[in-house]
């Protein structure tokens, strides 16, 4: 390993010569520099060539997003949600050589008949095909519902156990990815409904919950409760309430949950009635409709959650009342 050190304070330009601790054969002196551009080791006073063909330690290409230079020196890492987990390798489409000069004809025509048997050849087996039609399907279903590059691995990750237990056979693939991102939605807690999932990924909600079942039993998977707080911020941001109402609902929600009662009943039904009882008390004017249609869920649960919420809230706050007097 060579120590490089800057020759002169001045800015390094497009041919960059740094100088190394290194001595020269010919004359035994240490003003040794090194050419990146060409790549050679070069004594500064008998211009004697040490080495050439040297390895950069430069970046490999420019960060061309960000307006400026690249410190890495790879390209993209591995992902579990490409077919082939990121190791394949493309041909250029540009027909330009190294040089950047123009192909011939003849040497384009080979360059696109390698083009289309390189593609034919990375995607040869069944399960590849799935695969890249899985990943497809899941890259769509990011840009609609807005999910992190964490939950698209650990949905790809799931995809590819049920792949290994033979889970896919005679199922429909789309089905079958749409209930493994519903399981790592579930697993990282993100307030994503089965019936968002369905409609993003057009999946009827019985063939949805039969794969999802699935995948659970043959998977041994374990996948925590859906907290009804992490709901109530998706419903209020819908209907566009105030932050002291989404804390409110907040505040009934945590008191209707040291009642008990919550065991057994749907989360989302519990935001949205929590949300609905919040904008009554913050005198902020949603009809129950409206608070349905913003939590996907039907006016009869509202009502019925309503009931039950007001029930147990209600002794709670009059021995509240009672002890402030």
């Amino acid at each position: 390993m060579y120590n490089y050190t800057l020759i002169k304070s001045e800015p390094v330009t497009h041919n960059r010569m740094l100088a190394i601790s290194q001595k020269c054969n010919r004359c035994a002196k240490s003003h040794i520099i090194t050419d990146y551009d060409s790549g050679e080791l070069i004594c500064a006073i008998c211009g004697l060539v040490i080495s050439e063909r040297m390895e950069s330690g430069g970046p490999e290409h420019r960060n061309f997003l960000d307006g400026g230079a690249s410190t890495a020196r790879t390209g993209d890492g591995t992902s579990l949600r490409r077919h082939d987990r990121g190791l394949s390798t493309i041909i250029n489409p540009l027909n330009k050589d190294s040089t950047g000069k123009q192909l011939s004809s003849s040497m384009k025509t080979t360059i696109n008949r390698l083009r289309i048997w390189d593609g034919r050849t990375q995607v040869h087996k069944t399960a590849e095909k799935n695969l890249r039609q899985a990943f497809n399907d899941l890259s769509r279903l990011q840009d609609k519902l807005g999910l992190s590059e964490a939950i698209i691995e650990k949905t790809a990750y799931i995809y590819r156990k049920a792949i290994e237990k033979d889970l896919i056979k005679g199922r429909s693939i789309s089905a079958l990815i749409a209930a493994a991102l519903y399981v790592a939605c579930r697993d990282a807690e993100i307030p994503r409904t089965l019936i968002e999932v369905c409609d993003a990924s057009n999946v009827k909600r019985k063939e949805l919950t039969k794969c999802y079942r699935l995948l659970i039993q043959e998977l041994n998977l374990k996948v925590p409760v859906v907290n009804a707080v992490q709901c109530v911020a998706r419903i209020g941001n819908n209907l566009g309430i105030s932050e002291k109402t989404k804390r409110h609902a907040i505040k009934i929600i945590n008191e209707y949950k040291q009642s008990g009662e919550i065991a057994g009943k749907s989360p989302t039904g519990i935001a949205a009635t929590a949300v609905y009882l919040a904008t009554i008390k913050m005198n902020e004017k949603f009809s129950q409709r409206e608070v349905a249609d913003a939590a996907n869920i039907t006016e009869v649960t509202i009502r019925n959650r309503s009931n039950s919420i007001k029930k147990v809230l209600n002794p709670v706050l009059k021995q509240q009342k009672h002890r402030r007097e």
